[in-house]
């Protein structure tokens, strides 16, 4: 257990969590009848109660509290920060999600039309069930149809187009294809999943993301690999310098399409898209659909399939509750008291902007924790070490900005706190969905000043 290095610095001991108790969706006794949240007592202890749900206005951002519910938008249709009348019922709200039938698979992995050592890789690394998601969308990308995927983080549909697509290369080697995310993280796990499935087959990637060497990715397109993964900032930068010609491309997969839509890429996409070959395969996944996904689903898709594969698993694996600082408290007071406990062994903490993500973390390292941070204005390198230093458990608390809340797949993360709160609900669902991963429980705290 991590011991402060300056007494002062460490609140008082002995706070307690409430017992536990589900959220959303499950009967609550007469004790229960909104989230539990925590606080923190005049003596700077935390402490939780059952008083049902409270008005909780948040003061942060720059525009004071709202008068109205959900979210402003700012120019250019971006989210500023969410300013929200009822945290209380914001967390309630994810966990409210379309309920979905027991799922039974009509395929296991032995009965996909793939090659035969594909199909053994698969098998060694355990696979034997696909998921809701792949399940459905194998099929129809095998026989080349275009597909629009709608899917939670965590369901899968990483595999559900590496393994069609995979076969595509195997069964033609002369197929390239593009694969665009939106983070540099995300754009390494699926680079790592691809090689996972691909021993042996002497099938090629390279990764092209920002933050990395320039020339050293020039130099891996050179031998034109099968699969390019990469972001569309450094995808443009490799085009204008014509190191990558997509002519040669027939497929093509936008995942996080609406992250990508989020982050302002819509006009490097939509370039991007426009240099691939026709006709050409697409592929669309995103967890949700918005007015601008549609436009260019209409412009660059030739009658896709679609797949809306909705999971409570997130919300039912994932206990939420709400930290409550009032007016004079000290918020990282309450978090350190948070982290001495010995049940947050791996904990992931969202904060709000670049700057306070760093100061944050090197706020707990100060007060003796092993902390490391990622965020935007650190190289590729670095954040890819302190990603691999918290999977492999030498660093307790990582501190992230919402660059590390979609696509990436940590295990056994026992707790995700939003230290600052997230600007949608969704970005508050996928930052959640980093924890209770793999049928797993996990536990969700959000603070509010």
């Amino acid at each position: 257990m991590p011991t402060s290095h300056n007494s002062s610095h460490k609140p008082s001991s002995g706070a307690k969590f409430a017992r536990k108790q589900p959220f959303g969706g499950a009967s609550h006794s007469s004790h229960s009848s909104g989230p539990r949240r925590f606080g923190v007592s005049k003596g700077g202890r935390p402490y939780s109660r059952f008083n049902g749900v409270k008005k909780a206005p948040y003061k942060g951002g720059s525009g004071g509290p709202s008068t109205g519910s959900g979210f402003s938008r700012g120019r250019g249709g971006k989210f500023k920060q969410a300013v929200f009348n009822d945290v209380a019922r914001f967390v309630h709200k994810a966990v409210i999600t379309e309920a979905s039938e027991h799922f039974v698979p009509e395929h296991q992995f032995a009965d996909f039309v793939i090659e035969d050592s594909l199909k053994k890789n698969i098998i060694s690394k355990g696979y034997i069930t696909p998921t809701p998601i792949q399940d459905r969308a194998i099929p129809h990308i095998l026989r080349g149809q275009d597909v629009v995927g709608i899917a939670n983080t965590g369901t899968g549909k990483t595999a559900a187009f590496l393994i069609p697509l995979i076969n595509k290369v195997l069964k033609d080697r002369n197929q390239r294809i593009l694969i665009m995310v939106p983070t540099r993280e995300l754009a390494t796990q699926i680079g790592d999943e691809l090689r996972g499935f691909t021993p042996g087959l002497r099938i090629g990637s390279a990764i092209c993301v920002g933050g990395a060497s320039i020339f050293n990715q020039m130099q891996d397109l050179r031998r034109k690999p099968n699969f390019v993964i990469g972001t569309p900032g450094r995808l443009k930068d490799l085009l204008e310098r014509k190191t990558l010609v997509l002519s040669s491309f027939a497929t093509v997969v936008l995942d996080e399409a609406d992250r990508m839509l989020d982050m302002g890429f819509i006009n490097d996409m939509r370039i991007i898209l426009a240099q691939l070959t026709t006709p050409r395969h697409t592929l669309f996944f995103s967890a949700t659909l918005s007015s601008e996904i549609e436009v260019l689903i209409k412009n660059f898709l030739i009658e896709p399939v679609r797949i809306k594969v909705t999971t409570g698993e997130t919300p039912k694996n994932v206990e939420q509750d709400i930290v409550r600082v009032p007016h004079g408290g000290s918020k990282i007071d309450v978090l350190h008291e948070l982290l001495n406990k010995p049940e947050f062994n791996k904990v992931l903490i969202f904060g709000r902007t670049k700057h306070g993500v760093e100061k944050l973390a090197k706020a707990l390292e100060v007060r003796g924790f092993k902390a490391d941070s990622i965020h935007g204005n650190k190289t590729q390198s670095r954040r890819q070490k302190a990603l691999d230093l918290f999977k492999k458990g030498y660093t307790k608390v990582l501190v992230a900005t919402d660059v590390a809340a979609r696509g990436l797949d940590i295990s056994d993360v026992s707790h995700v706190i939003n230290y600052e709160l997230p600007a949608t609900q969704d970005d508050y669902v996928h930052r959640i969905g980093r924890t209770g991963r793999a049928g797993k429980k996990g536990i969700a705290l959000t603070f509010v000043d």
